[in-house]
C-alpha cells in the first residue's frame, strides 16, 4: 500500500490518510480481503504519530471499509461506504465547485476538471 501525507495540507494527517486508502479502494488497488499493513508500519514509513494511524482506520472501520482487529491488523471488507451519499457529501460536492468558481474556472473547466479526475480515479489499475 502506497500512501503519503503532506505537511503543507489544510487537512489534518489522519484525514488525509483516510482520503488515500479510501481513493485506493475505490481504485481498486485495495481489494476486499487485503490485509492493510500494521499501524506500527504505517506510522513509521510515513513519520507520524501512531495515534494518528490508528484513528485514520478507526475512522475507515467506522464507514465500514475496513475492520481492525486488536492485535491481527486491518483487513479492506468492502468497496462501497455503508451509507449512502447523503446530505453531508452533497455539500462537500458543493464547497468544491464553489473554490473551483472562486479560482476562476469557468463552467466548462470544472466540468472537464471533474471528468479528468473521475477517469483517473477509475482507470484500471
Amino acid at each position: 500500500m502506497f500512501v503519503t501525507v503532506d505537511e503543507r495540507d489544510a487537512r489534518p494527517l489522519y484525514q488525509q490518510l483516510v482520503d488515500e486508502i479510501k481513493t485506493l479502494i475505490a481504485r481498486g488497488e485495495l481489494q476486499e480481503g487485503t490485509l492493510l499493513p500494521p499501524v506500527r508500519q504505517v506510522a513509521s514509513d510515513l513519520g507520524v504519530n501512531l495515534n494518528t494511524v490508528a484513528f485514520a482506520y478507526r475512522c475507515l472501520q467506522k464507514e465500514g471499509l475496513i475492520r481492525v482487529r486488536h492485535g491481527s491488523g486491518a483487513v479492506v471488507i468492502s468497496q462501497t461506504l455503508k451509507e449512502k451519499p447523503d446530505d453531508r457529501l452533497r455539500a462537500q460536492l458543493r464547497t468544491a465547485l464553489t473554490q473551483l468558481i472562486l479560482a476562476g474556472l469557468k463552467p466548462p473547466e470544472i466540468r472537464t476538471l471533474i471528468n479528468e479526475e473521475l477517469d483517473e480515479l477509475l482507470k484500471p489499475s
